[in-house]
């Protein structure tokens, strides 16, 4: 099991969450939703909590440490810049403030959470991509990334981290997998049903503000011999021929997510298919005509967790953090 977490944890919030909902993550998920960023999957398998006490070290006394997946090097952050750092690439600075400190927590416990699973051998808890804008972002990239308004938003973000640096979502006393994702089709999923392993607190929730989301319907088409290319990497041998009769119906999990569906007379994992063709949900259609084949998500994200959409909804409703955090990850234990 460590060494299939270790696996996916090198792969990290760069395919939650969750996947498993970044402030250019979103951002392009509204303007340029046909490229979806890949960190949405890159979330651990989750096994059972260890039983040691968690601590949230000081700011100062901790090195945060994450694999630069584009330059394979281990980045050291404190703990303050890295939350900042996490923050900013997961959430619009201009979202409601109770909502960008459910993402710091969320943010903050889930790198604990990973610290305590990882055996990397370079010593990284997780893996983010600064310059591609995913999982964490330096302060070179945040100059870059906000230019003119650089010092307006990192005073504004940093005051919200400082109010919750020390704050941290427990279960059984130790960090929980607090994954996080942009957008649901209305509930959230539970862990099982996308990494194959159950925890407590990563289950379906109501999450139905997600469905007023921009771009939370999304349809996108490919020819026949490019849904041939993808299911090849799944080895199978999609037939030319006879392309309509590739796709059965799926079956659906509770959430109404594609669990597994009968593809080339196989059956195949949503999950799997998702990322073949690199769909925004598991919550999907598939129709053919002409020659093309059309998919139709509803969400964006692995669907596990946390929902920044449903978050910002909470948050703008009047809740707050504490009150977002407990709703998508119920049985956990807020420390502060």
């Amino acid at each position: 099991m460590k060494k299939f977490f270790l696996l996916l944890c090198a792969a990290l919030l760069v395919l939650g969450s969750a996947l498993p909902l970044v402030s250019y993550r979103l951002t392009r998920a509204v303007l340029a939703p046909e490229t979806p960023a890949a960190s949405e999957d890159a979330v651990p398998s989750v096994p059972p909590a260890d039983s040691s006490a968690a601590e949230a070290p000081s700011a100062d006394s901790e090195t945060f440490r994450f694999e630069d997946s584009s330059t394979g090097q281990v980045v050291e952050l404190s703990r303050r810049d890295y939350v900042l750092g996490a923050v900013a690439a997961e959430m619009p600075v201009s979202w409601p403030d109770e909502a960008l400190k459910a993402q710091a927590v969320a943010a903050h416990t889930y790198a604990l959470y990973c610290r305590d699973h990882s055996a990397a051998e370079n010593g990284a808890w997780l893996t983010a991509d600064p310059a591609r804008r995913q999982g964490c972002l330096t302060e070179p990239v945040l100059r870059s990334y906000w230019g003119t308004a650089y010092d307006e938003n990192y005073a504004r973000l940093s005051s919200l981290v400082d109010e919750v640096l020390d704050d941290l979502l427990t279960y059984e006393n130790s960090p929980a997998c607090t994954s996080y994702f942009a957008i649901s089709n209305g509930r959230t999923e539970a862990s099982e049903n996308v990494w194959g392993s159950a925890l407590p607190y990563l289950v379906s929730v109501d999450s139905s503000t997600d469905l007023a989301a921009d771009n939370y319907e999304y349809t996108v088409t490919f020819s026949a011999a490019q849904v041939q290319q993808a299911l090849a990497g799944l080895g199978l041998t999609a037939d030319l021929a006879a392309p309509e009769s590739w796709f059965g119906p799926a079956e659906l999990t509770a959430a109404g997510y594609a669990k597994a569906l009968p593809v080339c007379g196989q059956i195949v994992s949503g999950t799997a298919l998702r990322r073949v063709l690199g769909l925004r949900s598991t919550c999907f259609t598939v129709q053919y005509q002409s020659g093309n084949f059309s998919f139709t998500t509803r969400g964006y994200g692995h669907g596990v967790g946390l929902s920044q959409w449903g978050a910002k909804a909470m948050a703008e409703q009047g809740a707050g953090y504490a009150d977002i955090l407990a709703h998508y990850y119920p049985g956990t234990q807020l420390l502060r």
